[in-house]
């Protein structure tokens, strides 16, 4: 008699499952066959087409498996301003979605090894703040104290500067201080009572006296403090180019690390100096079109081209730095010009309404296997892609920002 209970309940149990199943797969299925309406506001229109394409976060870039990623921390970073913004569960189901994939229950970061320094492992851990304030589970402030302690052990250069990554000793990358920067600020800021203000702005100032090319008024990529790189210039260790992204990087790093120096803090005014100087000369090298070039001081050279993910990066930075009373009303325009000119040319719509972004480069840095060596024609050579995660990411912060 029990046997033949035991086999009713598991048929019950195997029912409800594929109930469940079919039940999933049905609403993947309407939601991938949705029409995404043209009313709605780009920054909408962008974050619904990402879901219709990727129900999971996680599998965006078409990872076939998770992976704790600075792309993806910062395309749900902007997810969370828009569900601040709309109110819409479905934003924050889907950043939380893609946390619960990494965080057990005992706040342990899955697939995360703390010795394994890079400051790219940090940027998806701002995403946990406000899952933390919202839901109180300790898990969430487990896994930041965790990416927090990163910090103290982490490798530096002698002047105090953070690796970009364990395996690029000495080497500082603008790319890095939008990674940990505002981790780090926020962080120390609502936990710490801000006392590690000071290294998060050291950051900036290394990068700010070391990348700075006075012929352009522009940022050069990166910088080897110890100049023992192929790429690095001997005399200066700077790298040969001025990247797009890395400026798109440097700017959105600055206003985001900005939201949690106090007014009196004495290295606020200074970083709200440096994206002054940032303002001024990206706004000289804006092509008619709104956009800006892969190399932006390079314009007419052959092979160079407009690129949207660094673009829409300038573009949040501008209209943020204005919105919070950092840069003056006239950067404004320049944030609308760039925002109309990737509807213009860059942003593309299906018969759907789903929303593409084409023109992004795909991925760019220095070293590594392959090496790269920071020449003009190495920043050609990589793939030029639609719908990448940079690009994606940097359009929806652009998106929100603006609010058109």
């Amino acid at each position: 008699m029990i046997f033949f209970l035991k086999i009713d309940f598991c048929k019950k149990i195997l029912v409800l499952l594929l109930l469940c199943y079919g039940k999933t797969i049905a609403q993947n299925r309407e939601q991938s066959q949705a029409v995404i309406s043209d009313e709605l506001k780009w920054s909408e229109r962008m974050a619904l087409s990402i879901i219709k394409r990727h129900p999971e976060a996680w599998r965006i870039d078409n990872h076939e498996a998770p992976k704790w990623d600075y792309k993806i921390g910062m395309i749900l970073t902007a997810y969370q301003k828009l569900y601040n913004k709309t109110n819409n569960p479905k934003y924050y189901d889907y950043v939380k979605g893609y946390a619960d994939v990494f965080i057990d229950e005992a706040g342990t970061i899955k697939k995360f090894d703390p010795q394994n320094h890079s400051l790219d492992n940090i940027n998806a851990g701002k995403i946990l703040f406000d899952l933390y304030y919202k839901t109180k589970e300790e898990k969430y402030l487990t896994a930041l104290k965790t990416l927090r302690n990163n910090f103290d052990d982490y490798p530096r250069t002698p002047s105090g500067g953070f690796w970009h990554k364990k395996i690029y000793p000495n080497q500082m990358w603008l790319d890095g201080l939008y990674m940990g920067e505002p981790f780090y600020a926020r962080y120390t800021a609502e936990f710490e009572g801000g006392e590690k203000l000071n290294d998060v702005a050291h950051q900036f100032e290394l990068l700010h006296k070391y990348t700075f090319d006075k012929k352009t008024d522009l940022y050069f990529h990166a910088w080897d403090e110890s100049k023992q790189m192929a790429w690095a210039n001997k005399e200066t260790g700077t790298a040969p180019h001025i990247w797009l992204r890395a400026l798109g990087w440097y700017g959105m790093a600055l206003v985001d690390a900005l939201d949690y120096f106090p007014e009196e803090h004495p290295k606020r005014n200074e970083l709200i100096v440096y994206l002054n100087e940032l303002a001024i000369a990206v706004s000289k090298y804006q092509d008619k079109s709104g956009l800006w070039y892969q190399i932006p001081n390079l314009q007419k050279q052959k092979g160079n081209y407009l690129e949207s993910s660094g673009s829409s990066m300038l573009v949040y930075a501008l209209a943020k730095g204005v919105h919070k009373g950092y840069l003056p009303a006239k950067y404004e325009k320049v944030a609308n010009k760039g925002f109309d000119g990737l509807i213009k040319n860059i942003i593309k719509v299906d018969k759907d309404g789903e929303v593409h972004i084409t023109q992004v480069c795909g991925s760019a840095g220095l070293a590594g296997h392959p090496y790269r060596d920071g020449s003009f024609e190495y920043y050609m050579s990589e793939k030029i892609v639609t719908d990448n995660s940079h690009g994606l990411g940097a359009f929806l912060l652009a998106a929100i920002e603006l609010d058109k």
